[in-house]
């Protein structure tokens, strides 16, 4: 309705106008005759009146379309009268609803192309990447040191693609199922033994009920906990301090907690350290950071309705817990690991 006044303002402006200068006309003019002239103004009004409200009920739907915004794109269909305007305005809303479904697929088809080639491509290069390790993992060289350490870090950036590319298809790629979270944690730590040497950083495993089990996808789990023991491990580098795994259970959840005692994470960071490509303070000041890992544990945690909670303190290190909504405390002899 605000719509349609809005619309035909300068109209009822213009009327008020013509009116009020033919009374002016026929004053000047010596007509003083007030009454046929108030009843002349009277049928003007009528007839500007019904010709309102017949447009109004005639285009009704037209205006109520463009006064509220289209909750969806299938409601730019919605049938409206069969006024020229009206039927003017629903053909442009199907071509602009083919013009954006042609450019949706468009970007869709070029967005899977890109994600094929990278899975691709990532998976290409683990094959040298693996050759190459295998053939220094046994020379005890200072200079193969360092080259088993850059191996370690394109294996981890290969892996941080590999998992960015899997999260747009997670759907597709993901397998709940009971895990023991205490065996989790030791193939975590095994994984990244070098990492732990290499930095000085110590693991420490506590495990008071370790047949504890929580359903979650084993892959992703194994991301997920690798991801920030490596965080840890990377912010504790050289303190020769302690970085502790531990699985329990806490009211009906399940938890797997890492706690480091390292350079803890600003006050002012923690709200963002979930945002992607977010790197903060202690990522510039230490190795390079995409800022990228701990928005990937996040996103998988919320698919997997898991519940990521963090708390750190400058200085003082970080505590990271991966909260499943429920545990079992038997053991299955079926149960397998990654």
């Amino acid at each position: 309705m605000k719509l349609f006044f809005r619309e035909h303002a300068l109209l009822i402006v213009v009327q008020f106008v013509q009116f009020a200068l033919m009374l002016s006309i026929y004053w000047l003019d010596g007509y003083r005759q007030l009454r046929p002239a108030l009843y002349s103004v009277f049928l003007g009004f009528f007839l500007l009146g019904c010709y309102l409200v017949y447009h109004y009920i005639s285009r009704r739907r037209y205006f109520q379309r463009l006064n509220a915004p289209l909750e969806s794109l299938d409601a730019s269909f919605e049938k409206m009268e069969t006024a020229p305007v009206s039927e003017a305005l629903q053909e442009l809303l199907r071509e602009q609803y083919r013009h954006y479904q042609e450019q949706l697929i468009k970007a869709k088809r070029e967005q899977e192309q890109h994600l094929t080639f990278m899975d691709q491509w990532v998976h290409q290069m683990k094959t040298p990447l693996s050759v190459i390790e295998l053939t220094v993992q046994n020379v005890d060289e200072p200079e193969f040191a360092s080259i088993r350490e850059e191996l370690e870090q394109l294996r981890g950036g290969l892996n941080t693609v590999l998992y960015m590319a899997r999260l747009r298809t997670f759907e597709q790629d993901f397998h709940v199922k009971a895990v023991r979270l205490s065996k989790m944690i030791s193939e975590v730590l095994n994984d990244n033994k070098r990492l732990f040497i290499r930095n000085q950083v110590y693991p420490e495993v506590i495990t008071s009920e370790p047949d504890i089990t929580a359903e979650s996808d084993e892959k992703w789990l194994f991301f997920m906990i690798s991801q920030i023991v490596i965080n840890a491990v990377k912010y504790s580098a050289g303190s020769g301090e302690k970085v502790t795994l531990s699985s329990y259970s806490r009211g009906t959840e399940a938890v797997i907690e890492i706690r480091d005692r390292g350079v803890g994470i600003p006050a002012s960071d923690i709200k963002r350290v979930f945002d992607p490509f977010f790197t903060g303070d202690n990522g510039r000041g230490f190795r390079e950071s995409t800022g990228m890992g701990l928005y990937l544990v996040k996103e998988a945690a919320n698919r997997l309705n898991h519940r990521i909670e963090l708390e750190s303190q400058a200085g003082s290190g970080t505590t990271v817990r991966i909260v499943f909504a429920s545990f079992q405390l038997r053991s299955d002899p079926n149960l397998t690991s990654m």
